[in-house]
């Protein structure tokens, strides 16, 4: 016995130094297949193949080895034999090692009894408490207490918290806090349980994990009543990592008042053209974030891309293009607003003035439907945005005949977007490069995943004579065209649309207007508002003036 006591404590050193070695008495076995046997089966989580290797086992044995695990808070666990002894009549001594990975990946390492008996000529695991802990005595168990640090800010670009910040929107990024739900638990894995304050929406549940850090854990045995008998090991936390967001208060707060007397649902995007950071998020009402999530048909502001292609294509701002009031593409006529007949006219005034039927005729003689896919997509149209958020790609679906092309031409037929979608394509036009928008932080930005494991897209620059055409053919737009009437600041480019949703001769319509200005490149959307010149475009102005 002297001699199986001595292998057993060089067994346990040699597992505690890590040689991962099994080490068992030469000669017989005994009982060594079994305890191979139980720790896997206990490793792998199959009570039921535990239970029948064990000698009389308790009615609830499956039930406490299920609550060990969720007590623990356990993502893994790991058992290894560390000693057997040689049997005595029809018992034997024996050992393991539990190796359990606890929350934020801590590794808890312990060694327990595991003693055996022979019945019937099979040895089985003589199963009590402390064999899953030497300390345990029948009515205690073992848990692990956590303790969360304080949760980190989230801020603006400049530093300033936005978790306090009185704006509806900005409280919509920001997100709520509250008790998690199992299934949301659940995907969040450990050390978080239900009932847990984290994230529930928005950044706060985006980025939970990195906010809320990590909590200390303590590994204790308690009684029937929850009172800790004793600590066996402690481990410290972690603090959170504020996270810095891309939102530019001043920006913030001139959205949200260029929105405050608007009576429909609205939304208002601000983008940096030169980074693609998200300046400023506005909706109202609150409760949908419409802004980033809204997928509308975009009506003419559209028409920003098809110029490109057109431009790309070999036309200038100065080539004579006619504008009839109507024009009949495959069977379906097509017109402009009020049926207004602007003759033949430079391709500048035809942007200016928004001419439908010029742009529906060139879109299919000139473009057809691969080309205009193609610049579609170089202003990032079906591509996935990851940038902080949820947050839906436009979409330019394939058009079954000329009549769908020419209605794609101006953002009507199967083409949506969202205002987020539409300020990226002023930024790319404002910039020269249509860059992915963002919310967060460049670092955070370029390491994250969506859910299929996708990453930002990288920026694609227009070609330099695109650009200069499209900054020729927007400010146009506002010095002369469809938004002459609004008092925009000095050096704002854009474009009004009016998208028509729903059936009938004169369906409503969507008010939207795309621009920029200097750097800052903007996209706002009124449902159901009307026109663009009339609705959206003075909302825009509001906002520039308070920059």
């Amino acid at each position: 016995m002297r001699r199986s006591a001595l292998v057993a404590a060089t067994v346990a050193a040699a597992v505690l130094a890590g040689a991962g070695v099994w080490w068992f008495l030469r000669g017989d076995d005994g009982p060594r297949a079994t305890a191979e046997r139980y720790l896997a089966a206990w490793g792998r989580g199959d009570y039921a193949a535990m239970r029948a290797l064990v000698d009389a086992p308790p009615a609830d044995f499956a039930d406490r080895h299920a609550r060990l695990r969720t007590d623990l808070g356990a993502s893994g666990w790991r058992f290894t034999p560390a000693a057997v002894g040689e049997p005595k009549d029809d018992t034997a001594g024996g050992s393991y090692q539990g190796q359990v990975t606890l929350g934020g990946g801590r590794t808890w390492t312990y060694h327990a009894e595991l003693p055996f008996v022979r019945r019937n000529g099979e040895w089985r695991v003589a199963w009590s408490p402390r064999v899953l802990h030497p300390g345990l005595q029948e009515g205690q168990r073992l848990r692990t207490s956590r303790a969360w640090p304080n949760r980190a800010g989230i801020l603006s670009a400049s530093g300033e918290s936005l978790v306090s910040h009185p704006s509806g929107s900005v409280q919509q990024l920001v997100g709520e806090i509250g008790k998690l739900p199992a299934g949301q638990a659940r995907r969040l894995g450990v050390p978080y349980r239900e009932g847990d304050l984290g994230g529930l929406s928005g950044l706060q549940q985006q980025y939970e994990p990195r906010l809320a850090g990590k909590p200390a854990l303590a590994v204790q045995i308690v009684d029937g009543e929850g009172d800790v008998v004793k600590t066996l090991r402690e481990f410290g936390g972690e603090e959170g990592a504020p996270l810095r967001t891309t939102i530019d208060i001043r920006a913030q707060e001139s959205a949200s008042r260029a929105l405050a007397d608007v009576s429909k649902p609205a939304s208002l995007v601000a983008i940096r053209a030169s980074t693609g950071e998200i300046l400023a998020v506005a909706n109202k009402p609150g409760g949908y974030n419409r802004a980033l999530m809204g997928q509308y048909p975009p009506g003419s502001t559209f028409k920003i891309i098809t110029a490109a292609a057109l431009v790309a294509g070999g036309v200038s701002p100065s080539s004579r293009v006619p504008c009839p009031a109507t024009v009949n593409v495959g069977g379906r006529e097509f017109r402009n607003s009020e049926r207004k007949d602007h003759g033949t006219l430079s391709f500048r005034d035809a942007f200016a003035h928004s001419c439908n039927t010029t742009f529906a005729r060139m879109a299919v003689d000139r473009l057809g439907e691969k080309r205009l896919g193609e610049v579609a997509r170089m202003f990032g149209f079906g591509a996935p945005i990851i940038g902080g958020l949820p947050a839906v790609r436009a979409a330019f679906p394939a058009t079954a005949d000329a009549t769908a092309l020419a209605a794609a031409s101006f953002g009507q037929g199967q083409v949506l977007a969202s205002p987020l979608n539409m300020a990226s394509v002023a930024a790319a036009a404002a910039d020269g490069t249509w860059r992915s928008p963002r919310l967060v932080s460049a670092a955070d930005a370029s390491r994250a995943l969506d859910a299929k494991g996708r990453r930002p897209e990288p920026p694609r620059r227009l070609e330099p004579g695109v650009t200069r055409a499209l900054r020729s053919l927007m400010p146009a737009v506002v010095s002369e065209g469809t938004a002459a009437g609004v008092a925009f600041p000095p050096g704002t480019a854009g474009k009004t649309g009016t998208a028509e949703y729903g059936s009938g001769d004169r369906p409503p319509t969507h008010a939207w207007f795309a621009g920029y200005r200097g750097d800052v490149a903007f996209a706002v959307i009124v449902e159901g508002g009307g026109t663009g010149a009339e609705a959206a475009a003075p909302i825009a102005a509001e906002f520039l003036r308070g920059l």
